[in-house]
């Protein structure tokens, strides 16, 4: 056993859009960046110019818009992986980006424990092997994934202890609730677990890729039926000719599709962002087509004009039949069947916990995740649930009305140092591996 009131705990939440790591404690993470990984075989001494390297403008750490030497790396395949906002934003001929967490679960070893070094080591500062670590992980993760998890923990990092918590848990914690139903609506897709007494029920999960990806999609889809190009940062110069008359020239890089289209999605979910909100009841497209439209400059300085989708790109959560209008391809469940709209997976999920204490469950759901940023989800679904929940129940949906919080409910949800024992040391480990 590890803990105490001396423990300066770590904790680090590998999500499907952004790393965040902070110490145990503290209001928010101190390091945010983005949980995919650029993979490449170029030699970092390369020179830019020799490369095809672009600097561009990016929101990242310290202002910096070069790849600092320590977000490179290397899997086991001699491959370089880049790691964090200004490496990813510097472009480069023949780099992939790849997702480090899919289908809701950790893929890549190699660029997980990436991802832990550069929170770590570059971010934060610290020295693992002074620090117990706090991970959260997927609700839905296999015993056999926890395991590979821990092992790469205490081989690579060898703290002296590691704790792993439940995404659902943690997110219940953030609002002071030991029993919920939590609806993590996070970027890949959206998961619904039950808490009771501190503890998820997993046999209650419920998991749809209905998510933030996928609505940025719909909005980049839009975007193309109105006959504008979102082009991405790296893509083109803007040149002023004269006095405030500027031309947008294109640069045609050699980048790969999968940077071409990660950057295009980061424009995408932008626009987003900025404009979209949930209608207070069903939005038919068909019949609000005269809505008035809200002007976005893309960022070569084209103007676009979104009316109706602004409402009918949320809507999808609630009615996922409307993919169709955007032209996109057919996305079935993880289960391989119909998406099914939010209301019903929450009512889903509650069919599935015990009787004794569904009363509980619907007076108690929690809205977590970036998705919960969105202008009116709360109220919307709640308004969807009072139509499925039963005659005599009572119902209540509860989201911070912080921002900060609902977007990092999971990482601020994390345990107070003197409440963490830590039962994973590295003592114990080695012990097992023996």
């Amino acid at each position: 056993m590890y803990g105490g009131d001396e423990v300066n705990a770590l904790v680090l939440d590998v999500g499907s859009l952004y790393v965040k790591g902070g110490y145990a404690g503290d209001d928010v993470p101190k390091a945010i960046f983005p949980s995919v990984v650029g993979v490449d075989g170029t030699d970092p001494a390369v020179q830019d110019g020799q490369n095809g390297a672009e600097a561009m403008d990016v929101d990242g750490e310290d202002g910096d818009t070069r790849a600092p030497a320590k977000a490179v790396r290397r899997n086991a395949a001699g491959q370089m992986l880049h790691v964090g906002h200004s490496a990813l934003g510097f472009r480069r001929e023949g780099m992939e980006v790849s997702a480090t967490v899919k289908d809701g679960l950790y893929g890549d070893m190699d660029q997980l424990e990436a991802l832990w070094e550069h929170a770590i080591s570059d971010r934060l500062r610290a020295q693992a092997s002074e620090h117990a670590i706090l991970l959260a992980e997927p609700t839905f993760q296999t015993r056999e994934a926890r395991e590979a998890v821990v092992t790469a923990m205490f081989e690579k990092q060898r703290p002296p202890a590691v704790f792993l918590a439940k995404n659902a848990v943690l997110a219940s914690f953030a609002t002071g609730r030991q029993t919920s139903l939590v609806v993590d609506a996070g970027h890949e897709g959206t998961t619904i677990t039950a808490v009771h007494d501190g503890f998820a029920l997993t046999k209650s999960t419920v998991r749809s890729p209905l998510g933030g990806a996928l609505l940025s999609r719909a909005m980049a889809a839009s975007v193309k039926t109105r006959g504008a190009v979102i082009r991405p940062r790296f893509s083109f110069n803007r040149i002023e000719k004269s006095p405030g008359q500027w031309q947008v020239e294109d640069r045609k890089p050699a980048t790969t599709d999968s940077y071409n289209t990660w950057a295009v999605e980061q424009v995408a979910g932008e626009i987003k962002e900025a404009l979209c909100r949930v209608s207070d009841s069903a939005f038919d497209p068909t019949e609000n087509a005269n809505i008035p439209t809200v002007k976005y400059e893309l960022p070569d300085g084209t103007e676009i004009e979104v009316g109706p989708d602004r409402f009918a790109v949320p809507e999808l959560l609630f009615n996922p039949a409307l993919l169709s209008t955007f032209d996109m391809d057919t996305v079935k469940s993880y289960d391989g069947n119909e998406l099914k709209d939010l209301p019903g997976m929450v009512a889903d999920a509650i069919s599935r916990c015990d009787v004794d204490i569904r009363r509980d469950m619907w007076a108690g759901i929690v809205l977590s995740g970036g998705g919960a940023l969105m202008t009116g989800l709360r109220e919307r679904l709640e308004s969807g649930l009072a139509q499925l929940a039963p005659p005599a129940s009572r119902l209540k949906v509860v989201s911070p009305a912080n921002s900060t919080e609902r977007r990092f409910a999971v990482w601020i949800g994390a345990p107070s140092p003197g409440f963490l024992d830590f039962e994973l040391t590295i003592e114990s480990h080695r012990g097992h591996q023996s």
